[in-house]
């Protein structure tokens, strides 16, 4: 199978990875020269485990390649993969103005091929916009007809940054929203080598099932982080109380998110849990429970920036910048949120994190550091021990392995508020040591 990939971001730059490896001829397509450049020179434009090894490999053997070139990918492909960015508006609202951007650039390159073409959305949409945008999209700029002449699905990704290759091939479940059978066959072709069950349904059951996953996400990190909080109040301990509720896999369906930890941030629990806000404010609903996530979720920052500021120390080492362990990402990190309160606060910050390297960021991250953060970017330090050297207090903000070395690092005297429940950190002798939730 022949596929064009559109949008090298996380979940674009994944599948272009793993079709290649399946097999398959893919051909990226980005706005982005540096972008379109790092792939055709068998790099990842993006921090994931194994995902630099795969484009190497895939771009080695000619089975993956990127262009500028939309008309031409589409021309010597079969199926396109939409899977462009859809961040929140200031209202909440998703913005959909690189899928229609991207819908429109297809479709004029529909009108010059003779062939029945696949298009396929992966990226986040609410319920109704493939009916309502894609589809239409594509019609006008193609002057062709949706079903006989060219075929549309909805295919949402279940990702996690930091871990999306083995998610890619161990998903929960392979999704596909479909209008006929003959597009969804097609379109379950791509994974062939992905051992999961395939579910087959409508455009719009497939928009709200991963809206509803990633609220519920949303959901049971909040949640934990409540119980956390009630627990550390009342003397229980929580993480063996959430160890002991996470132990029914039947009822509580994943343990995943189920441990009281800091607050969620990243591309896709905020700005889904808003887009399903907005629905609800469009449809005069009022869903209090849902409308509590993002406020408690701020709460849990300002809890963290309280706990940092009530220290009364000055120098502080922040470990870890990104939303999570394992990826470069800093959009929406509530770890970013609590380092710009501190530094209004007038703390004198240092920064350690070993995926935020300047020299690596393209994109998306780059123009968010240049534009939204650059007065962060001056803080960052290479080295680890640094970090802890400056710090009368260490915040950290996620588990990673590295993290292990505080051991012989730390001094006596120092503080290590803890935001992600790091074995270990709390037996350190002569460190005081604070649990955000415990």
């Amino acid at each position: 199978m022949r596929v064009s990939v559109f949008g090298l971001g996380y979940v674009g730059t994944v599948s272009c990875g793993c079709f290649a490896q399946d097999g398959m001829d893919v051909v990226g397509v980005d706005q982005v020269q540096a972008k379109v450049g790092l792939i055709n020179a068998g790099r990842s434009p993006i921090i994931e485990e194994k995902i630099e090894e795969i484009i190497r490999g895939a771009v080695s053997r000619g089975k993956l390649r990127a262009t500028l070139n939309t008309e031409e990918a589409v021309l010597t492909t079969d199926v396109s993969v939409v899977s462009v960015g859809t961040p929140s508006s200031s209202n909440g609202s998703t913005n959909l103005a690189a899928v229609a951007r991207v819908c429109e650039q297809i479709g004029k390159a529909l009108a010059k091929k003779a062939e029945r073409h696949l298009v396929i959305i992966r990226s986040t949409v609410p319920p109704g916009t493939v009916r309502t945008l894609v589809v239409p999209t594509l019609v006008a700029a193609s002057g062709k007809r949706s079903g006989p002449d060219f075929g549309v699905c909805f295919n949402p990704e279940f990702l996690r940054e930091g871990s999306s290759v083995q998610d890619h091939y161990n998903p929960p479940f392979t999704l596909i929203g479909q209008m006929t059978e003959l597009d969804g066959t097609q379109a379950a072709r791509l994974y062939a080598g992905v051992k999961a069950e395939i579910v087959h349904t409508t455009i719009e059951d497939a928009e709200m099932v991963k809206y509803v996953c990633n609220a519920f996400h949303a959901l049971k990190v909040t949640f934990a982080n409540e119980i956390g909080m009630l627990g550390r109040a009342m003397g229980v301990d929580s993480h063996t109380v959430m160890g002991i509720v996470c132990k029914d896999t039947k009822l509580n369906i994943s343990p995943k998110y189920l441990k009281p930890g800091f607050a969620f941030g990243g591309s896709c629990l905020p700005k889904d849990v808003k887009a399903l806000l907005y629905k609800a404010r469009e449809n005069d609903l009022d869903l209090p429970l849902l409308g509590s996530i993002m406020q408690s979720n701020r709460a849990q920052i300002d809890r963290a920036v309280s706990v940092i500021s009530g220290l009364r120390k000055r120098k502080v080492g922040i470990l870890g910048l990104s939303f999570k362990a394992g990826t470069d990402d800093l959009r929406e990190s509530p770890l970013v949120a609590v380092t710009e309160a501190l530094i209004g606060k007038g703390f004198d910050v240092r920064i350690y994190d070993r995926n935020i390297s300047l020299a690596r960021l393209t994109g998306t991250n780059k123009d968010y550091i240049e534009k939204e953060i650059p007065h962060i970017s001056s803080l960052l330090t290479g080295n680890l021990a640094d970090a802890a050297a400056h710090g009368e207090v260490l915040v950290i903000g996620y588990a990673a392995p590295e993290f292990a070395e505080l051991a012989s690092l730390c001094r006596k005297g120092q503080t290590i508020v803890d935001l992600a429940h790091v074995d270990g950190l709390a037996s350190l002798e002569g460190i005081r040591y604070v649990g955000i939730t415990w």
